[in-house]
């Protein structure tokens, strides 16, 4: 810095409609008018877009500055000219001047747009509505015919009504910057300006259902929630999403015990304010499919029956079975409460046979069978925390796919840092940023690590590295000695332990996994795996299996055991069951959660469940006292009581505890890598779980972008 130059201010005094307020000068006038407590109508401007400053609906008067209105969306604070004698600058936002320019805005947007507020899907939530009642004039002067534009295909989410645009381009941003695809444009000029998508095709991304959010008017809207409900007949209630590991914060809406939509919630520090289309568009499966009576298998075919019936059959055979021979499964939906029953029950009988990872990763355990410290199995930098890295290596991941906005966060970190690097080392696909494909598998690690790959200095360059590792790494027989090579890669290139930060994480895809890693829902001495239970199912080793809610494993290894299924749709873990316990669903039941970067959040019941269908935590519950074997809680008070003793972690909700990386010394011994690739946890997105697989909604979804994709790659 040369003798003259002098730092930037850290704020700036300014006035406000003749009241002084203090602001960054970094901010936009219609920030700092916001800041100082003034509303400022907008449409086109977003807080997570660029500035596109073509509404001009934002305008107000500078004193001092052009004898016009200015858009304050495109122009900053710092940017001001003080007043005179250094008097600081004057905004005005309700002067006859501003009140006159809106009034023109409005009155502008509105000549084409037809007057259907009555039958319109965003009557009630449009912004052009409430901004016309609140600024627009009492009428119109114009008589011409107003134009009409054709309908565009953008998929089987997104209904359009292309005559209802105001050009404001949101949909045009979001596309491009956040999802990241090139689907959508604006074509033509002045009256014939529209927004189209290319060749009339449907935007593929994972995020589509966000362009409906920020569409300020009724030209976007959600397909599947057309003509359903309008907002004020709808029950809303705050919870958390399990499509996947992030813990995105959504509010589901609900007209008695049928959910019509779900939407997002703001948290900055998890999803901000979008949601993938999974967790959005999920809400028609929660009905289908569904297991509302206990059912027992008679003569090879299910028969519904009363509760007492089940239990009792179920009583009989594990008091008949030696504890040895009993295993417990957990699957990816339960909530940690319900795991925490289980566990206990499995105490109670004396079963150390038990375990939560599905997909047969050894994620959690160390090679000589203790438990690993929590930073082996979450996310160490927060999922916020990505915004700092300065260079990323993605090992046997793909994170578009795994936690869509997590995908998110990486791109914009690499839009927004020009130099930033990221590596892969896995299956190459689309990630919507650039990166260097290293290679597919351990060899290319092990050759990374050794310096034969170039990106190594690259993340020991980089101040804040971060080293992701996938599931796909880790649902193998080397997965130690993988975890292992990624811990000491992390170590060497200062990935963990530096000025605080800790770089090395596991991406999750499972919502109930690190919850039931947490509560140490795993084999105890002696006790079996998941494929070591499946196994056992197979020789008759294992005679009985208590299935909570696990559907995404090879359920025909269970055929010859005697199974106990518990959950809330008919899917493949019941077609195999021989007792069928009907549960609540996400929707219907309050349970914590556990997410990717060790965040606990709590979701809450929307409704009641349907039939005789009960929560999870409740159905153990009354089986252990069935089995004479009561748990020592009767309410979820008692029972989080329990989880707080077996891990302090449940004691506090929505903060990130990741916990310190692990040393790579703990995992000496893992043994010697195969040199395969790393195989894709997720084949078709859409279709990852029980009620994604009943709902209609993502069935289309699946044949219009996976199943294309899926037969290209053959």
């Amino acid at each position: 810095m040369s003798d003259t130059a002098k730092p930037a201010p850290a704020t700036r005094t300014i006035k406000v409609n003749g009241h002084e307020v203090e602001v960054d000068p970094a901010l936009t006038l219609l920030q700092a008018c916001e800041a100082a407590g003034e509303e400022i109508p907008r449409f086109c401007y977003h807080e997570r877009l660029s500035v596109a400053g073509n509404c001009r609906m934002c305008l107000i008067e500078v004193k001092g500055g052009p004898p016009k209105p200015v858009a304050s969306c495109a122009q900053n604070v710092k940017d001001l000219r003080p007043g005179p004698d250094g008097a600081p600058p004057e905004l005005f936002t309700n002067t006859p001047m501003v009140k006159k320019a809106r009034e023109g805005v409005m009155e502008f947007l509105l000549i084409n747009h037809p007057l259907d507020c009555p039958v319109c899907d965003q009557g009630g939530e449009c912004d052009l509505q409430d901004q016309a009642m609140a600024y627009g004039r009492g009428g119109t002067r114009f008589e011409e015919n107003k134009r009409a534009v054709e309908e565009k295909y953008m998929g089987p989410l997104i209904k359009t009504i292309m005559t209802r645009c105001i050009q404001c381009t949101r949909c045009v941003r979001f596309a491009t910057e956040v999802a990241g695809v090139n689907d959508l444009g604006l074509v033509n000029r002045g009256e014939n300006a529209e927004i189209t998508t290319y060749l009339e095709k449907a935007v593929d991304t994972e995020l589509s259902g966000n362009l409906i959010d920020i569409c300020p008017v009724g030209a976007l809207t959600s397909k599947p929630y057309a003509f359903m409900a309008r907002p004020w007949e709808l029950r809303k209630t705050e919870s958390i999403d399990v499509m996947d590991a992030m813990g995105s914060n959504i509010r589901i809406d609900a007209r008695g015990r049928e959910v019509l939509r779900i939407l997002p919630r703001v948290h900055d520090g998890v999803n901000e304010e979008w949601l993938a289309d999974k967790s959005r568009f999920i809400w028609d499966g929660l009905r289908k499919r569904r297991l509302d009576k206990p059912f027992i298998r008679e003569g090879g075919k299910l028969r519904a029956a009363t509760w007492d019936e089940a239990f009792e059959v179920v009583r009989a055979r594990l008091e008949a079975t030696p504890k040895e021979k009993v295993g417990a499964l957990v699957g990816d939906l339960v909530p940690a409460e319900a795991v925490m029953a289980l566990k206990d029950l499995t105490d109670k009988i004396g079963t150390p046979h038990r375990d939560c990872r599905q997909d047969g990763s050894s994620v959690g355990v160390l090679p000589n069978g203790e438990r690993a410290p929590r930073g082996a199995y979450l996310m160490g930098s927060t999922i916020a925390g990505i915004d700092e890295a300065d260079a990323i290596l993605l090992i046997g991941t793909n994170p578009r796919h795994e936690a869509p906005l997590l995908n998110a966060r990486i791109r914009r970190n690499w839009l927004n840092k020009m130099g930033l690097k990221v590596g892969l080392i896995g299956q190459a696909t689309d990630l919507t940023y650039d990166y260097e494909h290293l290679g597919a598998g351990t060899d290319s690690l092990t050759a990374l690590h050794e310096g034969k790959i170039g990106f190594l200095d690259v993340l020991k360059d980089a101040k804040r590295p971060l080293v992701l590792i996938g599931s796909g790494a880790l649902v193998r027989g080397d997965a130690h000695g993988v975890m292992s090579a990624a811990l000491k890669l992390a170590e060497a290139v200062g990935a963990t332990g530096t000025d605080g930060w800790n770089g090395f994480g596991v991406l999750q895809t499972a919502a109930a996994r690190a919850g039931a890693l947490d509560l140490g829902f795993l084999p105890s001495a002696g006790g079996r795996d998941f494929a070591g239970i499946l196994d056992g199912a197979r020789s008759g080793e294992i005679e009985v299996v208590y299935n909570l809610g696990a559907d995404e494993c090879d359920v025909e290894a269970l055929r010859d055991a005697f199974v106990i299924y518990q959950g809330s749709h008919g899917d493949r873990g019941a077609s195999v069951a021989d007792v069928v316990f009907p549960a609540a669903s996400y929707a219907e039941q309050s349970g914590l959660y556990v997410n990717l970067e060790g965040r606990v959040q709590q979701a809450i019941r929307a409704y009641f469940p349907f039939g005789e269908a009960r929560e999870d935590w409740a159905i153990i519950r009354a089986l252990s006292g069935r089995l004479g074997e009561a748990l020592p809680y009767d309410d979820l008070f008692a029972l989080r009581q329990r989880m707080i003793e077996e891990n302090e972690v449940f004691a506090t909700l929505d903060l990130a505890e990741p916990g310190a990386a692990p040393s790579a010394s703990l995992f000496d011994g893992a043994g010697a890598l195969s040199g395969d690739g790393f195989s894709l946890p997720i084949g078709d997105y859409y279709l990852t779980n029980p009620i994604a697989r009943a709902s209609a909604i993502m069935a289309e979804c699946s044949t219009t972008f996976a199943k294309p994709k899926a037969l290209a790659a053959e």
